[in-house]
């Protein structure tokens, strides 16, 4: 009887042993270990709206307002210029006043350059609250490096000819730190249409067996200096 219970625990146990390892095998696959040292470590990227408030006002946008708006448009500009979304607050300041504000949020806006079809105006319930803003607002993004210098380790031990634990961690955290736009991490930015004129000059001119490229530059001759020849 004891026998029969000490192999029914080793089958047991070996039973266990075989779920252990394909669970160890299955995370293994998942998460392949990184090509290069530099990928164990990576920027995050968060969308981090940025929102300007506006009071409502019968004349429209004051003074104020409208420099608040060119300095929104600046930042909006120097992102990858994503929609931009004008709130107005619905039971709450007075009617007329909301509206005044939000067309003349958006006829600045689309004055100053952006696309008619990237702003648009919607609602929100203010719920009686008669100080309720004009809410103008677009999705940018931050990014967030990774905390370095937690986890050094002995730099002169370099018998196994590895990298230290730290080891690409200050570069990520660099660019992410100096990065211009983040938006730029999670996908590219749109690219103007080509010069169909430019295009078809060149296809006309290797038709012809001319020479495709544009004239030379007299002052481009690569010449360091032509003085006392």
């Amino acid at each position: 009887m004891r026998n029969r219970l000490w192999l029914a625990g080793l089958g047991l146990l070996a039973l266990g042993a075989c779920a252990t390892t394909d669970a160890s095998d299955k995370k293994a696959a998942a998460d392949p270990p990184p090509i290069t040292p530099t990928e164990r470590f990576s920027i995050k990227v968060d969308p981090a709206p940025l929102e300007l408030k506006l009071g409502a006002h019968d004349s429209g946008l004051s003074q104020n307002q409208a420099e608040s708006l060119r300095d929104f448009f600046g930042r909006w500009s120097q992102t990858d210029r994503a929609p931009i979304t004008i709130k107005a607050p619905e039971h709450g300041p007075a009617q007329a006043a909301v509206y005044r504000t939000a067309t003349a949020a958006r006829d600045y806006l689309i004055g100053q350059g952006v696309d008619p079809d990237a702003v648009h105006i919607v609602g929100y319930e203010a719920a009686g609250d008669g100080a309720a803003p004009v809410v103008v607002g677009f999705v940018r993004y931050e990014a967030h490096g990774p905390q370095c210098g937690r986890s050094w380790d002995n730099l002169a031990d370099v018998y196994q000819n590895r990298e230290y634990d730290e080891f690409g961690c200050s570069v990520t955290a660099n660019i992410a730190a100096q990065i211009a736009e983040p938006a730029d991490l999670l996908h590219p930015r749109d690219v103007d249409p080509p010069d169909a004129q430019r295009r078809q000059t060149v296809l006309d001119a290797y038709r012809k067996g001319s020479t495709t490229s544009s004239a030379k530059d007299s002052q481009a001759n690569g010449a360091v200096s032509s003085t006392g020849q």
